[in-house]
């Protein structure tokens, strides 16, 4: 006969084997959610799926109602389970409460991967579900949860992006050589395959930044050309606009933030924020881009605003490509960070850190 803890144990192993389920279905809305969170939703009858759904896409139906209009007629909500990654929302935003609907329907079971942190919600959905007698079994696989939906913790608990760090250098420390070369391959330093990697971080991230003296350098488009899926919000800070009408900066192709101390206006597809550059400018762009809803910010160059963020701690992940096999002598320095040269001796090209003195 099995005692109490054999039996729990299984319980919790079966919950987490949906859980998973549910996870990796929530992971498909990566490209398309924000502002939202990815929230996939698995429905259990008798040990088995018979019903899931994820949340698609922004503004679109909730993964609670995709799973729900998946249900067979033949099988009783109430004799079902309903498994989600995020606490069910209990407000009225773009589509009705999802509380509501699985209270409707008649569901007599919910297990709930974490609570939600947005403020509208906050376990409220919990406690709406509870009042209606529906059991709720909360916290299964609750740190994956948290780290599939990262951005959209950091944007409701810190009230700014997520903060990627990105560039490449050589193995002498360098991101370009100086003067720039003609020949623009001649400063290339990141393998093609880095570059796709590179365009398919831009397309799950909500916006990007570098600094003027980048823009001048290269002209870059900052889009995903190189993969499927949306372009970031374009973000260059240009204090006295000195960059070139002409550039691909001012094109059409995305919308972009021109951060500057000279104006505050909208001409066409980008927006001119003015800021205060007595004062330090990473905690005003990363309010400005909270206030913008963007859950999370790819930062990519030059030195001078890498470091900025690095010495104000406000980052998150880095990800720096060394070219192991190249060197310029001379240049444009690398950003200062100390994880990096902590880190060299792999022979890898792709370096990955995670900023753990960050409140999280």
């Amino acid at each position: 006969m099995e005692n109490n803890d054999s039996i729990n144990k299984a319980g919790i192993q079966n919950h987490e084997r949906f859980m998973e389920s549910a996870l990796k279905l929530a992971a498909n809305g990566l490209l398309h959610v924000a502002p939202n969170p990815m929230v996939g939703c698995v429905i259990v009858h008798q040990g088995k799926i018979v019903a899931d759904g994820y949340h698609v896409y922004y503004g679109g139906p909730h993964a609670e109602v995709n799973a729900v209009n998946h249900l067979p007629a033949s099988f009783s909500p109430a004799e079902c389970t309903v498994y989600v990654t995020l606490e069910p929302c209990s407000h009225y935003g773009k589509t009705p409460p999802c509380a509501n609907l699985l209270i409707e329907k008649g569901f007599k079971t919910v297990v709930v991967a974490c609570t939600d942190p947005n403020p509208q919600v906050a376990g409220n959905g919990i406690r709406k579900l509870e009042a209606a007698g529906i059991q709720v079994i909360s916290g299964i696989l609750e740190q994956e949860a948290r780290a599939l939906n990262k951005r959209f913790f950091t944007f409701h608990q810190q009230q700014r992006p997520y903060v990627f760090l990105k560039w490449a250098q050589t193995a002498d420390g360098f991101i370009s050589r100086l003067p720039l070369p003609a020949n623009r391959e001649e400063n290339t330093i990141s393998s093609p395959q880095a570059h796709k990697e590179a365009h398919a971080l831009r397309a799950s991230e909500s916006a990007i930044l570098v600094g003027k003296n980048t823009v001048l350098a290269d002209n870059p488009r900052l889009t995903t050309r190189l993969t499927d899926g949306p372009n970031p919000l374009r973000c260059c800070i240009d204090q006295n606009l000195s960059i070139p009408k002409h550039y691909e900066m001012y094109s059409s192709e995305a919308p972009t933030v021109i951060y500057n101390a000279l104006k505050e206006a909208q001409e066409g597809s980008t927006v001119y924020k003015q800021l205060d550059f007595s004062k330090p400018i990473v905690p005003q762009i990363l309010h400005d881009l909270w206030e913008r809803k963007q859950l999370s910010v790819i930062i990519e160059g030059g030195t001078r605003v890498l470091n900025q963020f690095i010495e104000t701690g406000l980052w998150d992940e880095a990800l720096v490509y060394v070219n192991q096999a190249l060197y310029f002598n001379t240049g444009v320095a690398a950003p200062d960070f100390i994880p990096l040269k902590q880190g060299l001796n792999t022979g890898a090209e792709r370096h990955h850190f995670v900023n753990t003195t960050v409140k999280r």
